[in-house]
């Protein structure tokens, strides 16, 4: 999460205390509205963890599109 921290500071001239707040906040908002089998994945994802992208693709199984969408970005990124 350091490096998104790292980003938001970069990118919006915040001190790094200020910009770990502003991902805070976000964080918390995101796993507030996701699902729970998708927000139990945001902090690993935040932290560089890609691999969960698969273990959301699997989550979103159901849902077609979404999943699909996922298993692209992994593609395009080389992490299948």
């Amino acid at each position: 999460m350091e490096e998104l921290i790292k980003m938001v500071s970069d990118r919006t001239g915040l001190a790094p205390d200020k910009a770990r707040q502003a991902v805070d906040a976000v964080m918390t908002f995101l796993k507030a509205k996701l699902p729970p089998a998708l927000a139990s994945h945001i902090d690993s994802i935040a932290s560089g963890n890609v691999s969960d992208l698969g273990g959301i693709a699997t989550e979103l199984g159901g849902m077609g599109g979404v999943a699909d969408l996922v298993k692209g970005v992994e593609k395009r990124f080389g992490m299948e």
